[in-house]
């Protein structure tokens, strides 16, 4: 496991709850080459009186270098993490997903608010419908496998597919590639309630088609 080092000083965001760590705010990265080099290793993050801080994901390719996952010293980042933490955020929003027009896109995951930095999930059409997600960070993108059978099991719904902001992956190291997780990919053309009005959208890229 890697171990970050923040300057001194630098640590106050970190414990007032600022889940993003910049480059300019880290001193050292102590660990080996091929971690140090994969977009979301695992690390340690440590003040310069090596105290513990947080766990965090590590990424050398990105601006934010590192994005916290837990301040708690006794939480392991693992599978049973983004199992709990999906399973969470959906329960916050089973109202709303229950209430839900079903031709409505619902938020169910919102990053860093649910525990997940750079994790967007949406749904369409309920548990016969469509999962749309967006893996914007190193750090939910090397656990993408678990997130996805996560939401698999939490929302019943068979079809995942992952929706690719280009600029914000390639920002991240990561390759930009839209594709179906699991079961079938959306239709190119879906009626989407916006307020009162249906629109006809792409909701693999967002765009709405003019009417």
């Amino acid at each position: 496991m890697l171990i970050i080092t923040i300057k001194q000083g630098k640590e106050k965001s970190i414990l007032a709850g600022d889940p993003w760590i910049y480059v300019s705010a880290i001193d050292k990265v102590e660990g080996k080459p091929q971690e140090r080099n994969k977009p979301g290793s695992t690390a340690i993050v440590q003040s310069s009186s090596r105290q513990f801080l947080a766990r965090a994901a590590y990424n050398a390719k990105s601006q934010i270098a590192a994005r916290v996952w837990s301040l708690r010293e006794d939480e392991p980042v693992d599978h049973a993490m983004m199992k709990r933490r999906v399973q969470a955020a959906i329960a916050r929003r089973a109202d709303a997903l229950r209430s839900a027009d079903p031709q409505e896109l619902v938020q169910l995951i919102d990053g860093e608010k649910d525990g997940l930095p750079g994790l967007l999930v949406h749904s369409y059409g309920g548990a016969e419908g469509y999962l749309v997600c967006q893996f914007n960070a190193g750090g939910v993108d090397l656990w993408k496998i678990p997130i996805v059978q996560a939401l698999l099991a939490a929302t019943g719904c068979p079809n995942v597919y992952e929706r690719c902001d280009a600029l914000l992956r390639k920002g991240e190291g990561l390759l930009a590639k839209s594709r179906a997780l699991a079961g079938e990919e959306p239709p190119q053309r879906l009626m989407v309630r916006d307020g009162k009005r249906l629109a006809p959208m792409d909701i693999r890229t967002g765009f709405t088609y003019p009417r």
